[in-house]
């Protein structure tokens, strides 16, 4: 899901066995997360696999994963395993099988993965070479009644010193030789087999034996006899089936035994057999994860399996990483804020906090998709906390915390006793987004947006604006702070990023924040909006969002229009076009993208009113909370005001009027 996509093309990976270490149990072939390659680029899992570990034989293998069932039913599974065979007699012949003797237990395996469903089919072939004429087995006994007790003991202290080393412990393939003199045991390399050759001993082929039972060899012997054959002519061989029990050798669990091979000068590639059975028959094997996984983490992974696929065709570039780890902070839990939660969550954004003061009321759980009918019985549920906890009910894996507070909003005059809960507000509010990376501005009034943009412009932080109207919508991002363009750009392509910065919810205002609320009909007290709006702009709140976290410039980004084409071009955002602003209307279904400069004289975010917050603080807050004309007055409106008032046209009449044009 992650690195393949729909590469089908076959991956090389790394099988791990032991030798068998109880007598009821045989030790299997074991497939592992490190089986696959750690990277794309590698053309090999066993070269990166680590050496050394006495329970972890490697076995270079083969996977083919395909896309469907259709093309698993489909592989041409004997040329499959003839292809695996050819290569263990290729490295037989060349000798490589000599220096590397894992190569002889190549194995192979075909899957088809349902990521949606986490059930699994897979088939597993262990090619072996059919020597013709076939080897016969003349005698298998325990080893125990073998060797004489010296040489037992002896067999026994030579395999444990082999095991016990990180040079040999996972060579799986030896060579045992036992002097006739002294009945002392050494084990080679099969590359040393000329040093093994005597009169006065005895010479068997050691390996790795995974299998149990008690008058069968295990698997890695088949191929093994076509080594011997080939490299050696030997027509009688002695092997020896090496097992353990607790981690010392066994001589009464391990065989020794004798084979008898026909000698044949046909150096063709011989016949090969080695598809596991399933029950008895020549079948793949399947598997269901699901009934076993945590449901959570099987709900993450389902989650996430829409954004995966994105990346296999659609959209390889997309930076899964950045929106797993985005905290985005909503401020207003109502008719947007659901929206843009349910769309976040869409995306793989995981970290989401509310902030409304508000509780749902019987006429919220229609239009609002967070909250049910039990939410608004009695007094009703803050809204903060009862979209919380739908939000986990949805999606248990979901970070998310909810805060009931107010926003102080100019405008608005406070006394002198609601002074220190405010300035709490304030604090907490500033926090709140200091600790976030993304915030989104949702209330329902103007001035309630004031202070967040203020604050978004201080901390440099990703301001995403929605509003509705009755038919219409306008949904924007914040550029960047005022100072930051020389705290931060510094290191970024100056003529890439512009220095003009984008504009805020505020700076096309001539006048500052004013109460809104007061003195309202019911009509305008509520959001009275037709209800296909909150989808429309909650779902295009958060793709700009997404749009600026996948921008290589973020919140630097130009603002483009919709006649702007994204050519290819690096510094572009892979997702397409990254506009300013969106303002849509449903009683013409349609939709522009603007632009909007920064005003010098903005109430919320010019480098006047940040500095004058950094400088002031809370008494610049209160300033502005309680005196109406402060923010024009600082900004420079009121002067603005006052000489366009002051400035006058002279209309030019026209006093020709044979000269007028009748219409």
């Amino acid at each position: 899901l992650d690195k393949l996509g729909i590469d089908d093309s076959p991956i090389s990976i790394t099988g791990f066995y032991a030798p068998c270490s109880h007598p009821q149990v045989s030790n299997h072939l074991t497939l592992l997360s490190e089986s696959l390659p750690s990277s794309s680029d590698e053309q090999s899992s066993t070269e990166s696999t680590s050496h050394g570990n006495r329970n972890k034989c490697p076995v270079p293998g083969t996977l083919y994963n395909t896309n469907t069932v259709e093309s698993f039913t489909k592989l041409d599974k004997q040329s499959l395993l003839k292809s695996e065979a050819n290569k263990i007699w290729e490295d037989i012949q060349s000798g490589k099988a000599l220096e590397d003797c894992a190569l002889l237990s190549r194995f192979l395996v075909i899957s088809f993965a349902d990521l949606k469903k986490w059930s699994f089919r897979y088939w597993f072939a262990f090619p072996a070479l059919v020597l013709d004429p076939p080897a016969s087995l003349v005698e298998l006994k325990p080893a125990s009644e073998y060797f004489t007790s010296e040489e037992a003991e002896s067999v026994s202290a030579a395999c444990n010193e082999w095991r016990d080393s990180s040079l040999t412990t996972d060579v799986p393939f030896f060579l045992v030789s036992i002097s006739s003199d002294d009945s002392k045991a050494t084990i080679r390399h099969l590359k040393d087999w000329e040093a093994c050759q005597g009169d006065h001993q005895k010479l068997l082929f050691g390996f790795y034996d995974p299998c149990h039972l008690p008058s069968n060899p295990g698997w890695p012997l088949r191929n093994y006899l076509a080594l011997i054959r080939s490299k050696w002519n030997l027509e009688t061989v002695w092997f020896f089936c090496y097992r353990e029990s607790r981690g010392f050798a066994d001589m009464s669990l391990s065989l020794v035994g004798q084979a008898s091979i026909t000698l044949s000068s046909d150096s063709s590639v011989p016949n090969s057999v080695g598809w596991e059975l399933n029950k008895g028959k020549r079948a793949p094997r399947s598997i269901s994860l699901a009934n076993s996984m945590d449901p959570t983490r099987l709900a993450v992974s389902a989650c996430d399996l829409n954004l995966k696929l994105m990346r296999w065709r659609a959209l390889p570039s997309l930076d899964l990483n950045v929106l797993s780890s985005v905290k985005c902070l909503l401020l207003g839990a109502g008719t947007l804020g659901c929206q843009v939660a349910r769309t976040l969550m869409g995306w793989g954004i995981r970290n989401i906090t509310f902030v409304d003061y508000g509780k749902v009321a019987m006429s919220n759980p229609v239009r609002q998709s967070l909250y049910t009918f039990e939410d608004c019985v009695g007094r009703g549920e803050f809204k903060a906390v009862a979209a919380v906890k739908s939000l986990k009910q949805i999606f248990p894996a979901v970070e998310s915390s909810g805060v009931v507070m107010a926003i102080p909003m100019p405008g608005h005059p406070i006394s002198s006793q609601e002074e220190e809960s405010v300035l709490g507000d304030c604090k907490r509010l500033r926090d709140l987004i200091e600790s976030h990376d993304a915030v989104f501005l949702l209330t329902d009034t103007r001035e309630s947006r004031w202070l967040p943009s203020l604050l978004c412009a201080n901390a440099n932080k990703i301001a995403i604006n929605a509003a509705l109207g009755f038919d219409s919508y306008m949904v924007m991002r914040h550029g960047a702070g005022p100072t930051s363009l020389t705290d931060d750009m510094q290191n970024l392509d100056m003529n890439k990023a512009g220095r003009q910065r984008l504009g805020c919810y505020f700076c096309n205002d001539v006048v500052a924040p004013q109460d809104s609320m007061t003195d309202r009909t019911l009509d305008q007290q509520c959001t009275v909006t037709r209800p296909g709006l909150a989808p429309i702009a909650g779902a295009l709140a958060v793709e700009l969002l997404v749009g600026v976290l996948q921008h290589p410039l973020g919140i630097y980004a130009k603002g483009d229009n919709s006649s702007s084409s994204n050519g290819g071009n690096t510094d572009e955002s892979p997702l397409g076009i990254l506009p300013h602003q969106i303002r849509g209307s449903v009683s013409q279904f349609s939709q522009i993208t603007l632009l909007g400069q920064a005003s010098n004289s903005c109430t919320a975010c010019s480098e006047t009113v940040v500095s004058e917050y950094r400088e002031k603080g809370n008494s610049f807050v209160l300033e502005a909370i309680n005196h109406p004309t402060y923010l024009e007055d600082l900004t420079g409106l009121t002067e603005l005001k006052k000489a366009a008032n002051s400035f006058s046209l002279d209309w030019e009449d026209d006093e020709d009027d044979d000269e007028a044009v009748d219409m």
